[in-house]
């Protein structure tokens, strides 16, 4: 399962991502991940939750993304929740097809491993695509 924020920057999707994350450290079974831009969250959040600094790591394209993503998994099979801030700006591009064949993907690998995903993209709803839309 995929959810997507999408907003103009400054628009309160991380402050509402932070909320989000907090509660899943009290309410999910399992493991919860946060993967962001840089590390703007390391005092937000509550201490069980594994932060990721994308930057650590070279995430700046879709592949290496899936790649890690499913390295993640490999690792700890009890991961249920992963937070993504800024897909884009990790990956370094704009809204295009290739971040809805990534959304896509993340939903049938979600699916398949009941890990559910919640994903923020700074840019204005009308850049979606009617695939991307589906994830609003």
């Amino acid at each position: 399962m995929v959810r997507l924020m999408m907003g103009a920057k400054g628009s309160g999707k991380t402050k509402h991502l932070i909320e989000m994350i907090n509660s899943a450290a009290k309410d999910e079974p399992g493991n919860v991940v946060c993967i962001e831009a840089n590390r703007n969250m390391t005092y937000d959040i509550h201490y069980h939750i594994r932060l990721i600094d994308a930057q650590e790591y070279k995430l700046n394209n879709y592949d290496s993304f899936r790649g890690f993503i499913s390295g993640l998994y490999a690792g700890n099979y009890d991961i249920s929740h992963v937070f993504i801030d800024n897909l884009c700006k990790i990956v370094g591009r704009d809204v295009d097809s290739e971040t809805e064949a990534f959304l896509n993907w993340l939903d049938v690998f979600g699916e398949r491993n009941s890990i559910k995903f919640t994903v923020t993209i700074s840019a204005e709803v009308s850049a979606a695509t009617d695939g991307i839309q589906k994830y609003l």
